[in-house]
C-alpha cells in the first residue's frame, strides 16, 4: 500500500511517498506554492499519479503535547485534502521533524542556504518514516 506523507507549509510543502510495498520512504518533492488551491492540487495529482492509498499530514503539537496555534488550520488543510483525493488524512504529530530535518541536512555537508530547497521535503520523508514504523509495531 503506498502512503503519502504531506509537511504543509506556508511557502513550501515537503511530500513523501512511500514504495509500493508501504515499508521505505521512496519518492520525495517540494511543492513550492503559497496558493492553497494549487498545494491541493498537485498533491491530488501527486496521489492519483503514484497509486496512494493512503495520506498522512504532519500537524503542529507543542512539545508538552497540546495543539499549536496553527492546530485549525491544519485540521481545514486536511479537510480540504481529503475532498481534493477522496482519501482519509491521519493526522501525524510532527514536533521536531524539521529541527531533525536541520540536522540531517547539516551533518550531509549541506550549507543553512542550501536547506530551503530540500527540508521540507526531509520533513515529510521523516514523518513517512514515523508513521510506517508505527504500522509495523502494531500491525496496521
Amino acid at each position: 500500500m503506498r502512503i503519502m506523507a504531506v509537511d504543509y507549509g506556508d511557502a513550501r510543502t515537503g511530500v513523501a511517498i512511500s514504495d509500493a510495498t508501504g515499508l521505505l520512504a521512496g519518492f520525495t518533492t517540494v511543492i513550492h506554492s503559497r496558493r492553497e488551491e494549487q498545494v491541493l492540487a498537485q498533491l491530488a495529482q501527486l496521489a492519483a499519479e503514484h497509486g496512494v492509498e493512503q495520506l498522512v499530514m504532519g500537524f503542529p503539537r507543542n512539545m508538552d503535547g497540546t495543539e499549536g496555534p496553527r492546530a485549525e488550520l491544519y485540521r481545514d488543510f486536511a479537510a480540504r485534502l481529503e475532498q481534493a483525493t477522496g482519501l482519509k488524512v491521519e493526522l501525524w504529530d510532527e514536533r521536531r521533524t524539521t529541527i531533525e530535518a536541520h540536522q540531517i541536512l547539516h551533518s550531509s555537508g549541506k550549507r543553512m542556504k542550501q536547506h530551503k530547497k530540500t527540508v521540507d521535503a526531509v520533513a515529510a520523508t521523516l514523518i513517512l518514516e514515523g508513521y510506517l514504523a508505527r504500522l509495523r509495531r502494531w500491525g496496521s
